[in-house]
This record gives C-alpha cells, structure tokens and sequence, in this order.
C-alpha cells in the first residue's frame, strides 16, 4: 500500500509540474494543428479534382458538339473518322457515360453507364433546359453507380440546324479522384502518430530548456540562508521574461539582504549599548543592596539607577526610530517650508544652551524666503541635532555659526564651529549608527545623532558634506533641493505618533544624539 501510494503521489507531481503541463499543452496544441491541416488540405484536395473534371468535362462537351450531328432525317449520327485511332478513342469516350433526349424529355440514345446510374427525368430535362438557355451556364451534377462509384455529370441544350432543341448529357467517371483523395487520407493519418511522438519529445526538450533559468533560481532559492544572502544569478542577455524574472529576484534578494543587514545591525547595537547600561544598573543595586544602610544611601543609589533606565530608554527609542526611518516605516509629511525662518527660530531657542556652554552662537539668513519642501519635524531634527553637536564639541570662548545659502534649484544649510575637530581617518564613519569619535567624551551622546541627520538628508533627495580638522573646527554643508516636483504629500500621522517625544519641540531641545 506504501509502495503504490508513493508511485500515485510521484505521478501526481509529475503530472502538476510546470513541464509536463507545457509539453502536454503544446502537443495538444499542435495534434489539433495537424488534425485540422489534414482536414482542410484533404477538402482542398478533392475540390482541386472537382474543378480540374469540371474543365474536362467542358473540353468533352466542346469535343461532343463537334462530332454529334442533329437534326438529320437517319437521326442524331456521331461523325467521325472511324480509322482515325484518336478520334475513334474520344468519340467512344464520349458516348461511355451519355445520354440524348429531346426537348420534351423522352430519351433518344443513352449508354449503359449511364442507365445504370439512370436516366434524366422529363421533369428534370426540361429545367435544365430551361435553366441553360436562361443562364448559359451548364448545368453539372454528381450521381452515384450501383456500387457506389461517383460519376460527375454535365448536361445542357445542343440546338440542331433546324432550331430543334436537344438534351444532352455526358460524364466522367470521378474513382480515381476517390482513390487519391483515400491514399492522401491513410498515409498523412498513419504519419500523423509519429508527427505526435516527435513533436512529444520535441516539446518536452523545448519546455526544459525554456524553464532550465526557473529551475536554476529555485536551485539558488534552495541554497539561500542567512549567512549568504549575497547570491546573485547571471543574467543570459535574452532581454526576455526570464531575464526579468532573474533581475527581479537579484533586486529581492539585495532587498533581504539589506533587511537582514539591518536586523543584524539593529540587534548588534542593542545588544552593544544595552550591556554596559544593565551592568551599571545592576552593579548599583546590588552595592546599595549589600552595604547601604541608611535611606539616603538607598536614595542615592536609586537616583543613580534612574539616571540610567532613562538613558537606556533613550537609546531604546533612539534605535527604535532609526530602525523605523531606515526600513522606510516613517512616513514623511512634505510641505512648503522657509528654511531661513525655521533656522532663526531655532537657533534663538538654542542661544541659552550655547550661552551656558560658553560658546557664540550666529548666524547669517538672506532676506529673502528660502523654501524648500519638506517634511517640518525631520528638518527640526537635522538643524537641532547639527546645533547640539556644534555647541557640545566647541569648548569655551569658542564660536558657531550657522547661515543658510540659496542656489537656483539649491539651498545650503552650512553649520561651522572652532570646536575639538575630527581627524580625517574618521570623517567616513561619523554617519555609522553609535560610531563615536575615541577623543570625544562618551557622556556627550549615544552616536546617534548623525546616523538620523544622513537620513533625513537622503529622505529629502539631498546632500551632505563634512570638512573637519583637529583642533580647527568643523564644517557640515546639508544641500537640499528647493523644487516641489521631488515629492508629494504623504499622511504624517504615523510619523508623528512615533517621533513625537523624541523631536525638538520649541522650548524643549532634545536632539537624538
């Protein structure tokens, strides 16, 4: 029973593969192809022996009218030179299959042929003659012998040189036509199996060749796994559905692999910043919890572990939301913005900030309205997060300033300060998520915030660029269109539901860091 349900469950699949199905289809298609070729050659076979005896019969029936004579007193005579091998051939041809009535329809001469397929009615004669006189055209009909031999029949008036009027009827017989048109019918029926067969073996040799690229993306397919993700499969240059299919998975896989990429990074940096937070916490509680001994002690130690749990909930949400933004879950909201208001604004809320850390801060607008658009939380984020740099890496006494320059289509946000600098071996990597500087304070922020600011530059179809020298100072230049044909508007409610707490909002500078 094991046995046979597993040969019905083989045939079964083989039956449902995208192989068979095409083969089968295409021999199907092409047996009803040869069935009906074979059909319309065989019908336009016995019509071209139709017609090539329709023309003999009318050269016979020019022949009859010269050899019969009518009208005579001895009665209707064949003239004919009897010694004359070729005219004695043709008028006993001639009178094989033949008929002579007159015009009331009484028969005067007929052969035995003819009497055997039987003679013309009165009724018969006379439409016929009345018919051709009419038309001029003869009249033709096909009738049958006692086994069953086709004969074809033309018949028509023949006017005597008295004017009378006589019926006359001749044929040939038509079964060497039947003959012919059944020996084309056996041999293309009996080839037509073995057209079948071939064309089997041809589809199904075609049909692998056309799916041979499926199956080597279902091979590849197989064989992926998280650790190679970088699988690519060669296109064959077709240009055709295949190449498209196989361009299509390499553009999936690229997909996944930056999905599982980010997945990878994400989790690699959780796990990364989340360790020393949860070893600092734990370390306090269980000092406190082995030699505190007054409350101000346990005060103080629960400060201490507060102070932690809030910065790993920042970074938790600082993750979570570039996670979001980077897998394109964040939904901007672009409208028309003046970037020159939007920089005034916040660069007098972040004064009292720079004014604590003893640093100048300044700026230089155009007059004019520089609009851009955009989405207004994502550029609050960018402009508080490039001011909240600038001021924390300047020391005292130092100065940032901030302008903002228009390019025709272009408008140019520029943020320089004297600060600490970065070295040049560190310049590409300063956009990498929780990449911070080795000589910068690690209490300064969570190397977050510039992963957020490459982001949103990019969302908006815009540019970056960062010169920087130690002990110098540096300088970001954000480029961003100023056209309204980039994008349309998009529903912000998801976006502002996620980033709403971790936006600058006015009075509240809190950049993600």
């Amino acid at each position: 029973m094991a046995a046979a349900a597993s040969v019905i469950v083989r045939t079964f699949r083989f039956t449902r593969a995208l192989r068979f199905r095409i083969a089968v289809s295409y021999v199907v298609f092409f047996t009803v192809l040869l069935a009906v070729l074979g059909v319309v050659f065989r019908q336009s076979l016995e019509k071209t022996f139709e017609d090539q005896t329709r023309y003999l019969l009318l050269d016979d029936w020019d022949a009859m009218k010269g050899y019969l004579q009518l009208g005579g007193k001895e009665g209707p005579i064949w003239f004919y030179d009897k010694n004359d091998p070729e005219e004695d051939f043709i008028v006993r041809r001639l009178m094989r299959i033949y008929m002579l009535a007159d015009s009331e329809g009484h028969p005067l001469e007929f052969s035995d042929i003819y009497t055997s397929i039987g003679l013309d009615s009165p009724d018969y004669i006379k439409s016929v003659l009345k018919s051709v006189l009419k038309s001029g055209e003869k009249a033709f009909q096909v009738r049958y012998g006692p086994q069953g031999l086709p004969y074809m029949i033309v018949s028509g008036p023949v006017i005597s040189e008295r004017h009378h009027v006589y019926y006359v009827a001749i044929g040939r017989p038509m079964d060497n036509n039947r003959k012919a048109l059944k020996a084309f019918t056996q041999k293309y029926f009996a080839i037509l199996p073995l057209a079948i067969a071939v064309s089997s073996l041809f589809g199904w040799f075609v049909a692998g060749r056309a799916l041979s690229p499926v199956n080597h993306v279902a091979q590849t397919a197989e064989r992926i796994t998280h650790s190679n993700l970088n699988l690519r499969l060669q296109t064959r240059g077709a240009f055709d559905e295949l190449d498209r299919l196989i361009e299509s998975f390499n553009r999936m896989m690229e997909r996944l692999h930056l999905s599982f990429e980010q997945m990878r990074q994400f989790s690699t940096d959780v796990s990364h910043e989340l360790r020393t937070p949860l070893t600092v916490i734990r370390g306090q509680l269980e000092v406190a919890l082995f030699t505190a001994s007054t409350v101000e002690q346990y005060r103080e130690a629960m400060l201490n572990a507060l102070e932690d749990v809030e910065r790993l909930s920042n970074i938790i949400r600082a993750l979570l939301l570039l996670s979001q933004a980077e897998s394109g879950q964040l939904v901007l909201n672009k409208t028309g913005i003046d970037l020159s208001e939007m920089v005034r604004e916040l660069t007098e809320q972040y004064q009292i900030v720079a004014e604590a850390a003893g640093v100048q801060l300044s700026r230089d607008l155009p007059d004019q309205h520089c609009t851009i658009y955009a989405d207004r939380v994502q550029m609050e984020r960018l402009i508080t997060n490039l001011l909240s740099n600038g001021i924390k890496y300047t020391p005292a006494g130092g100065h940032v300033h901030v302008c903002v320059e228009t390019h025709g289509d272009t408008v140019s946000l520029i943020l320089e300060d004297n600060g600490v600098g970065i070295a040049a071996d560190h310049l590409p990597h300063i956009f990498d998520r929780f990449y911070r500087v080795p000589s910068a304070d690690p209490e300064k922020g969570l190397g977050l915030g510039l992963s957020f600011v490459a982001w949103i530059v990019k969302a908006h179809g815009g540019a970056i660029d960062v010169q920087s020298e130690l002990q110098k100072g540096s300088r970001f230049t954000v480029t961003l269109p100023t056209s309204a044909a980039l994008d349309g508007p998009e529903d912000s409610t998801f976006a502002a539901a996620q980033l709403g707490d971790a936006v600058e909002h006015p009075g509240q500078p809190n950049p993600v860091n």
